[in-house]
């Protein structure tokens, strides 16, 4: 464990990994959320970013009263948006703690189906690494982070590897348990609890549905709707509707073992649960290792869940909000992070 953050040290049947996973999304958990971080929410604003060859964007950006406040730009997971609930803390925490926000949406989550006629697949690396280009210019010469959760957090990293050739330049990088090897996850999905696998699928389903409404000429929603497993239904939709012949050549190309993030020179902290029961740890021995990147392998947590509480902020708020605070020089995160670690 990195000595500079304090142990997860959850409590209870919060120690358990489906507990944790399960429980970071239930809607149950929603209205006390939404209440916590109202402020943060009433203050968001819609911003549609065009990126190259013409892709749009949908972000929320919280401003602060300061034109000079540093920015931080969060990545939701694989069919979360911007107010899926560990967005929603997360940003709130660090609009808080004095930071603009700007939660990206990757392209068809949330509801910006209507936006772009091609479908999402998680391959589309240029155009987030252009989103983000633009909400640099638009912000300035600003100290800019840049954080995200699972598919998000691999994004997260795709773009720090991708920095410097693109002229971005980020004060900080943090990734909560990025997608590292998608076979493997692939294959954790179908072989684990069924509850995983129906969760997303189901929500997956509802967003391939809400695609061909808007553009019914280009999908063929009973042709989508014959394939009843996850691997079936994503080979259908990159084999027809993207450049891959196969399924692995695309699982393979958003991969991020071997030599992927060697090229990573900002700050880069990545974040995993040794029990994720969804991102097998194994792999994260397989990383290149620039001087630039570390990683914290806890030994709970879950999947992007580092519950401490069932309402109050997570561990992981507690990680984004002190490394980013630390890389840009707000003072006093490290004492609020240290008091509610012990609260809880």
């Amino acid at each position: 464990m990195n000595p500079s953050l304090p142990d997860f040290l959850p409590r209870g049947l919060l120690r358990n990994p489906d507990v944790q996973s399960v429980l970071a999304s239930v809607p149950l958990r929603r209205p006390f959320i939404e209440h916590r971080t109202r402020q943060m929410s009433d203050m968001s604003r819609v911003e549609i970013v065009t990126c190259e060859n013409g892709v749009r964007l949908k972000c929320l950006r919280t401003a602060q009263p300061s034109p000079a406040a540093p920015v931080a730009v969060l990545i939701h997971g694989w069919e979360g948006s911007a107010k899926s609930l560990y967005m929603l803390s997360a940003c709130s925490e660090l609009y808080n703690a004095g930071f603009e926000i700007w939660r990206l949406q990757l392209r068809d989550h949330g509801d910006t189906h209507e936006l772009n006629e091609g479908i999402f697949h998680s391959c589309r690396i240029d155009e987030v690494v252009s989103a983000v280009g633009v909400i640099q210019e638009q912000t300035g010469d600003r100290p800019l982070c840049l954080g995200g959760y699972s598919l998000g957090a691999n994004f997260s990293l795709r773009v720090a590897a991708r920095a410097r050739e693109a002229g971005l330049n980020f004060a900080q990088v943090v990734a909560i348990c990025p997608v590292l090897h998608p076979p493997a996850t692939l294959e954790a999905l179908e072989n684990g609890p069924g509850s995983y696998n129906y969760y997303f699928m189901r929500k997956w389903r509802r967003s391939l549905r809400r695609k061909h409404r808007y553009w019914p000429d280009i999908y063929d929603i009973d042709e989508i709707e014959r394939h009843r497993t996850m691997r079936a239904l994503t080979e259908h939709l990159v084999t027809q509707y993207s450049h891959f012949p196969d399924l692995m050549t695309y699982l393979n190309g958003y991969s991020i073992l071997g030599d992927a993030l060697a090229t990573i020179a900002a700050p880069t902290l990545l974040v995993a649960a040794r029990d994720d029961p969804i991102i097998p740890p194994e792999h994260l021995e397989r990383l290149a290792t620039p001087e630039s990147l570390t990683i914290v392998a806890t030994e709970l947590g879950g999947h992007c869940a580092y519950l401490k509480t069932l309402f109050g902020p997570s561990w992981a708020d507690d990680v984004l909000v002190r490394s980013f605070s630390a890389a840009v020089g707000i003072r006093n995160s490290e004492k609020t992070m240290v008091a509610r670690s012990n609260a809880a």
